[in-house]
């Protein structure tokens, strides 16, 4: 390669280059990489007072950090040599390696870059459960943690039992329960299923035949519901499974979880301390929690239940809008509650939730027609290829109850589905992703599932209306 034609790539060539080096950085791995003191100075103020302190480091030609592995280091070398990092050198196995080294080395540009790429690529959707663990074993848990809290409300959206059993560690699990512990925030996993999830793992790690053991002595919620005998008896092994448990124990709400769940699957295994079991049923007892929920914060089908403000924009800012010199049609407003079209918005818009239907389970909302108009349609849609701009029931990323009573998808209607509705109708839409299924529930009555639907993995409420409509969303309450 010809020098001189590019300062960063002949700056490349200086990285980890003995030739060019005059100082060994050893390792948490006890790998050594090589450097220029100078330029270490240069780029960083930590490396300047720890090389030119006038003490050992100043003179000797080897300095260690044993709480930095060469994975992270080997990034801050790229960074601090060149003034960049490129993408492909961050990977999952040295992403998290790589901020907590920008952060002792003080690289506020280098802990931004690394935070936008972890945002806009797939290492949170992909590996979200293995980087929370990785954080929890390299940083100290804080508050104003973006990549902690970041990898949290991530790994908080994602059902407990879709995260296979080596993925998470014990560590990384506590991180997660202690930040979202009698908090108000989006969390998909029942507390029974918290138990049963941190206990398995537990188990895991005193041996395979606990682990067997427990795995077939703690069934599923949805197994629960189909057992008639139950096994009560001590766990093998019970009292090392507990000292795995108690790192976790303290965040766990056992009063989110049934009493007759506690009764005959929990308390017989001896892993959970006498006085949390008793403290669970006095709590049910004094009926001070009749309604708890059995999900910490909010459900994940209970949060988000609000309409997306892109709609405003989107018309606002459209070549219709901005010739005619018009203000919006269609607005949000009560909190993101109601959607209303106003005067003048005379062809039927669609909008839809911010909130993404996802993963398995049910998810239940209420849409309540405050102010009908004529020809309007409730239902989902996909993200894909959605349409502000054309009726629900006309698109083919959307799946909706008109309200003549038909329902329809892509222009195809299903006659008679329901009577038609109007003026204070009060519609809940039953989504199940498990089965991929959808049903409304119109003013009480409840009707069939719309089997000829072939519903997508990810989905989100709609409505189409027109003015004078005006439409309210909430999560749907059951009696």
């Amino acid at each position: 390669m010809t020098k001189g034609l590019s300062l960063e790539q002949d700056l490349r060539l200086l990285i980890n280059n003995p030739k060019y080096s005059d100082i060994e950085i050893l390792c948490e791995d006890e790998k050594k990489l090589h450097a220029c003191r100078a330029i270490l100075a240069a780029r960083s103020e930590v490396f300047d007072k720890l090389l030119y302190n006038g003490m050992k480091e100043t003179y000797e030609n080897q300095i260690s950090f044993p709480k930095i592995n060469s994975a992270g280091m080997e990034i801050i070398l790229e960074y601090i040599y060149t003034g960049s990092v490129k993408k492909e050198s961050l990977t999952k196995d040295n992403i998290i390696e790589a901020f907590y080294a920008a952060d002792y080395f003080q690289l506020s540009d280098l802990q931004d870059f690394i935070t936008k790429t972890i945002k806009s690529t797939n290492f949170v959707k992909d590996y979200s459960p293995e980087l929370l663990t990785k954080v929890s074993e390299i940083m100290p848990l804080t508050e104003d943690n973006i990549i902690l809290i970041l990898l949290v409300e991530t790994v908080a959206n994602l059902p407990l039992n879709s995260i296979e059993f080596g993925r998470l560690s014990i560590t990384g699990l506590k991180y997660l329960l202690s930040i979202t512990y009698e908090k108000e925030t989006p969390f998909a996993t029942q507390e029974y299923e918290v138990f049963r999830y941190s206990a398995i793992l537990a188990a895991k790690q005193v041996s395979d035949n606990v682990y067997r053991n427990l795995m077939e002595r703690l069934p599923t919620l949805d197994q629960i519901e189909n057992l008639i005998e139950v096994e009560n008896k001590l766990l093998i092994d019970h009292q090392k499974v507990t000292k795995e448990l108690e790192p976790l124990v303290k965040y766990i709400d056992f009063k989110r979880i049934k009493t007759h769940i506690l009764a005959n699957f929990i308390e017989p295994l001896g892993i959970i301390p006498t006085e949390i079991i008793c403290s669970a049923y006095r709590n049910t007892a004094l009926l001070s929690n009749y309604n708890l929920s059995d999900f910490r914060g909010k459900a994940i089908n209970e949060s988000g239940y609000v309409w997306d403000e892109t709609v405003c924009t989107y018309f606002s800012s459209s070549l219709f809008e901005l010739f005619y010199k018009s203000g919006p049609k269609i607005i949000i407003k009560d909190n993101g509650e109601i959607v209303q079209a106003l005067e003048g918005c005379s062809l039927s818009r669609s909008v839809r939730a911010k909130i993404t239907l996802e993963n398995k389970g049910i998810f239940e909302w209420d849409v309540i027609i405050e102010k009908s108009c004529s020809r309007f349609c409730v239902g989902v849609c996909a993200s894909e290829y959605f349409n502000y701009e054309i009726a629900a029931g006309l698109q083919s990323t959307v799946w909706a109850l008109g309200s003549s009573g038909h329902v329809r998808n892509s222009g195809i209607s299903i006659e008679y589905y329901c009577p038609p509705f109007g003026d204070g109708t009060e519609i809940t839409v039953h989504l199940d992703m498990n089965r991929r299924t959808c049903s409304f529930t119109i003013n009480g009555i409840k009707y069939r599932e719309v089997s000829e639907w072939n519903l997508p993995s990810k989905l989100h409420p709609v409505v189409s209306l027109k003015y004078p409509g005006r439409f309210r969303i909430q999560p749907h309450k059951n009696s």
